[in-house]
């Protein structure tokens, strides 16, 4: 039985590796290909790689920084940022990606995923919430870093995407990233109960025990973090780092006999 997966979400910011926190305050981390080179040394089962500048600057993928990773990454590697044509996605895949997230592309005109879906199917794309939580209570869906609203609730929105042909949602909450305080568990639960795509939960992972929770209490398909495989520490000291594969299957075992 397949053990279900462990994924780094990393964040490219004009070509170096960074993390946020809420989407804004950001960490240096280092090269990005001497980050990915640290990460083969793990076995990760994929890793998301997200520009986070791309669609703010209103340019297009930068090709250099993913085939540099690319040729450097020996897992499946999924990427973000900038993507609003058929033909970009097409040099992403020669590149070396596995896998597109498409989110404000997305959020301007949802036809998009539809038609890349048909192109390179429905496995290649990944749709992109990210959930913001309202004043009074409730969740808003966001793009653009969070700067912009779009209508509907984030498990709506996975309804959506989902419709239009993504074949996974990556969800991530705009409150809980980088601040290591455990996974929105309520919204993901609301997500994946939206949906019958695998459902990828990011934002929050403070600690390894923390992993197996949008797996085995909300029916999330796999668990991504970022900063708890970035930093070390209360003083969050740089430092790349990921459980053994042992330690995984350990954490994540309650899953596999529940099914």
């Amino acid at each position: 039985m397949l053990i279900p997966r462990v994924i780094p979400c990393l964040l490219v910011d004009q070509g170096g590796m960074v993390k946020t926190r809420k989407f804004r305050k950001k960490t240096y981390l280092g090269d990005p290909v001497n980050v990915i080179n640290l990460f083969n040394r793990f076995e990760v089962d994929e890793i998301v790689l997200l520009d986070i500048t791309a669609s703010k600057l209103d340019r297009g993928p930068d090709l250099d920084v993913v085939e540099n990773v690319a040729e450097e990454c020996w897992v499946p590697l999924t990427y973000g940022g900038g993507i609003t044509t058929l033909q970009q996605i097409e040099k992403l895949i020669r590149a070396g990606v596995e896998k597109v997230v498409l989110g404000t592309s997305a959020a301007l005109n949802l036809e998009f995923v539809k038609e890349a879906s048909k192109e390179f199917g429905s496995q290649c794309i990944v749709g992109s919430v990210d959930a913001k939580r309202k004043l009074f209570g409730g969740y808003e869906c966001v793009y653009l870093g969070g700067k912009k609203v779009i209508s509907g609730s984030p498990a709506e929105r996975a309804h959506q995407l989902a419709e239009a042909g993504a074949g996974e949602i990556l969800l991530q909450s705009i409150n809980r990233d980088g601040e290591m305080t455990g996974y929105d568990l309520p919204l993901i639960s609301s997500v994946t109960a939206a949906t019958d795509v695998p459902v990828v939960a990011c934002s929050g992972a403070g600690k390894r025990e923390d992993l197996l929770l949008p797996i085995l209490d909300c029916g999330a398909s796999a668990a991504a973090a970022g900063s708890l495989f970035v930093f070390s520490g209360k003083e969050r000291g740089v430092l790349i780092n990921f459980p053994e594969r042992s330690e995984v299957e350990m954490l994540l075992k309650p899953s596999l006999v529940r099914e």
